[in-house]
């Protein structure tokens, strides 16, 4: 366990200077004289990866080393991604120890000379343990890490940016430049548009009309597809947000739909227009979610069915006046069609800011989990939750508030010597020292409880995980101001700030316990926003802000996780890459512990996997009972999780998280407009901050299918793979043990065969 001491080497809140004695740090995973690599088996293998439409190899690296217990995919992914220098060259990484030494030291090192270790004992304590974690999946830092961090390249760490753009020419340039400055770095950002006068409004200079926010939002949209992110193999990402009370806002809620439409014409008349496709360039605004920021002025017009007033961006007067339950429908008509825009609830944003001082947060990260003020940064981490989940069935909260404290920790040392791409950001995020920690394998650990992840259970148990890693990281910085000093911006922020942690620990009394798991975790929970507060009143905190729930796609795949973020698993059958090359199917692997966390016997256990790996689903399943159908239920497929299981998950969570949550909430292809009216109402009466969803195959160019059959009914045809995801494999059809049979003989060099 990581514990602050007394003294500080920076200035306590009545300005008394103390002398440096950085953290004590003790041992949790690993030896003394025991360094991690030495305590696990290590293996050479082969990585190839072949373009799934030609059979064409696109990347091959032989003879890398990993542990014997990483799968297929997280090497693949790790090599492929996270290795740097050019493939055959000298400076090319081999081993996963050079890629965590690139990192780890760095960090170690930054911690050294920032003030949190003044012993040698206490960085090899934190760097063995930091390794330890790395090494056994336990967690994972976001991808910019990976890819800059120990190189010659600048040390860009955070992975989500917020811009700001003014209504000015010379700012909306400086836009695409910052963009793609960030892009470079292996990062995304986001912004709010909202500052640009719309079309209906007069230029100063000429007196005409001016462009629009819209219209700038296709250079910026060019100038994205054009960048690869962290010169990987992923595409830039990116958010543009428009307040609702823009004049131009009809026009940004139905761009998206319309370019949607486009592209089926174009893919009707024979064009690539799939994901990645030769000719999806050739449509616009394909490259950026769009949110629609939504304050409760307009939802309570919705709710109440009245007028809203649109307001000129140069006055602040109303020049137009809209039916608000019109413009909702159209919202939620374009998110039918295409899956855009999303939601933010911007008065929830801002009732729980900590920095209100510093100004009004405004925009999101792509993802929409980082929200904080304009040009600032995050850096995010995410625990692999199944790493908790001990033999007997508990969960470890004792490990798991120790793992917190020592990545809090670490993610704290980055900015003290990231490099930001431009000095705006580089200030705001030095002052207010924005962390982003998180969690994946939500679903999976759910499962493997015998919880249903639409459940009072499920949702108990995630709300009172979430509860305790943010009530711990607030305890580790209260205790890391004491020794390094609060965030610059905390002095004028201090009541604020206090305000939204006693938010945070009302939420958490109110949580309503149902098993000992979550009983056990509420109960440490409630210790550390105690503490929580009682340091923090003392030392301040090191950091304005410290969780959010992130997708953890790429990380989610280096963790070996079942399922990413707060998701629930998409499906139960998937592919397994194998040593050598090709690939199997199995049934998830979280399965089997659930039926034995059900009680079922061995028998029953093995006859309901073999019935899952056939059928897809557990419908009908040999000897499970039908009580026990809602644990195994997916994101997509027969039994898939109703819309509002998906928001009533993150309406647990939300409360107890610094930022937001990056969720998307599936829908069948059958849902209707008004549903999604209704989700996102919903959104906004459950306290989220983000809400975005998904129709089934709403989309040509679709990342993921359940492997359904596409109906011929205007229905699209889906790939069966177009990035490295897991997805659902045909239904194998087992033969009879009994069968009729042709023997026919044969000859091959003389031998002969029958």
């Amino acid at each position: 366990m990581t514990e602050s001491v007394e003294e500080s080497t920076g200035t306590t809140r009545k300005g008394a200077s103390r002398k440096p004695k950085g953290i004590a740090v003790n041992r949790v995973y690993t030896t003394e004289g025991v360094h991690p690599y030495d305590a696990v088996t290590w293996e050479r293998r082969d990585v190839v990866q072949t373009n799934w439409k030609t059979g064409e190899t696109v990347f091959e690296q032989r003879g890398v080393e990993y542990p014997d217990f990483w799968s297929v995919n997280a090497s693949t992914i790790v090599t492929t991604k996270y290795f740097r220098g050019a493939v055959g060259s000298p400076e090319r990484e081999q081993s996963l120890k050079q890629l965590l030494d690139r990192v780890v030291l760095t960090y170690t090192q930054a911690g050294r000379d920032n003030g949190y270790f003044t012993t040698e004992e206490q960085a090899t304590i934190f760097e063995h343990e930091l390794t330890h974690m790395l090494l056994h999946q336990v967690f994972s830092f976001n991808s910019p890490v990976w890819f800059n961090v120990g190189t010659s390249s600048p040390q860009q760490v955070s992975a989500c940016f917020i811009l700001a753009v003014d209504d000015s020419m010379d700012s909306i340039l400086n836009w695409y430049k910052e963009e793609g400055l960030i892009f470079k770095g292996g990062s995304g950002a986001g912004l709010n548009l909202s500052r640009i006068r719309s079309s209906k409004e007069l230029l100063r200079s000429s007196g005409g009309t001016a462009s629009g926010p819209v219209s700038f939002m296709r250079g910026a949209d060019a100038s994205t597809g054009t960048i690869k992110s962290g010169g990987a193999t992923r595409r830039a990402a990116k958010m543009v947000v428009l307040d609702v009370d823009h004049p131009d806002i009809a026009e940004f809620v139905e761009t998206k739909a319309k370019e949607e439409d486009k592209i089926r014409v174009l893919r009707d008349a024979g064009y690539d227009m799939d994901l990645g496709g030769a000719d999806i360039t050739s449509v616009q605004y394909q490259n950026a979610n769009n949110s629609i920021r939504v304050n409760d002025e307009f939802m309570q017009a919705v709710e109440d069915g009245k007028e809203f007033g649109l307001r000129a961006r140069t006055t602040g007067e109303i020049i137009e006046t809209v039916d608000a339950n019109k413009l909702w429908k159209d919202i939620a008509q374009a998110a039918w069609a295409c899956a855009d825009p999303g939601i933010q609830y911007d008065g929830t944003i801002n009732d729980w800011h900590t920095s209100p001082e510093a100004g009004r947060i405004t925009a999101s990260n792509p993802c929409s989990e980082y929200m904080h003020l304009d040009n600032s940064s995050c850096n995010l981490a995410s625990l692999n939750l199944l790493k908790f989940l001990k033999d007997d069935g508990s969960f470890d909260t004792k490990t798991f508030v120790k793992a917190v404290e020592f990545i809090i920790t670490a993610m704290d040392i980055s900015i003290c010597f990231a490099d930001f791409p431009t000095e705006a950001i580089g200030d705001t995020t030095r002052a207010y020292r924005q962390l982003g920690i998180g969690f994946a394998n939500l679903g999976a650990l759910l499962m493997a409880s015998g919880l249903a992840y639409d459940s009072d259970g499920g949702r108990a148990l995630a709300g009172a995980i979430t509860s305790l890693m943010t009530g711990t990281s607030y305890r580790r910085s209260a205790e890391l101001a004491g020794v390094v000093g609060p965030y610059d911006g905390f002095a004028q922020n201090a009541s604020a700030h206090e305000r939204v942690m006693r938010k945070h620990q009302a939420a958490n009394d109110e949580i309503r316990t149902l098993h000992s798991m979550d009983i056990d975790v509420h109960r440490e929970a409630a210790k550390q926003w105690a503490d929580n507060l009682k340091i923090g009143a003392k030392n301040g905190w090191r950091n304005s802000q410290a969780s959010v729930l992130a997708p953890t796609g790429t990380i989610g795949f280096m963790m070996d996780c079942d399922t990413t973020g707060i998701e629930p698993d998409f499906s139960l059958v998937k592919f397994k890459k194998l040593v050598g090359g090709g690939s199997m199917q199995i049934v998830n692997q979280t399965i089997p512990a659930a039926l034995q966390k059900l009680k079922y016997n061995v028998e029953t256990i093995e006859a309901i996997v073999e019935y899952i790996a056939e059928n897809g689903h557990v419908v009908d399943a040999p000897g499970l009972k039908t009580e026990h159908y809602e644990i195994f239920d997916t994101a997509m497929g027969k039994r898939s999780i109703a819309p509002m299981g998906h928001v009533n998950m993150m309406a647990a969570c939300q409360p107890f998280l610094s930022g937001a949550i990056s969720k998307t909430v599936n829908l069948p292809e059958t849902a209707t407009v008004e549903e999604i009216k209704d989700v996102y109402f919903q959104g906004w009466k459950l306290g989220l901050k983000a809400l975005a969803v998904y129709r089934d195959n709403c989309k040509v160019g679709q990342p993921l299918s359940d492997g359904k059959e596409a109906k011929s009914s205007g229905s699209v045809e889906v790939k069966e793979v177009v990035r490295e995801v897991i997805v659902e494999k045909p239904i194998r059809r087992r033969l009879p043990k009994s069968r009729q049979a042709i023997t026919t003989s044969f000859s091959v060099g003389g031998a002969e065969g029958y």
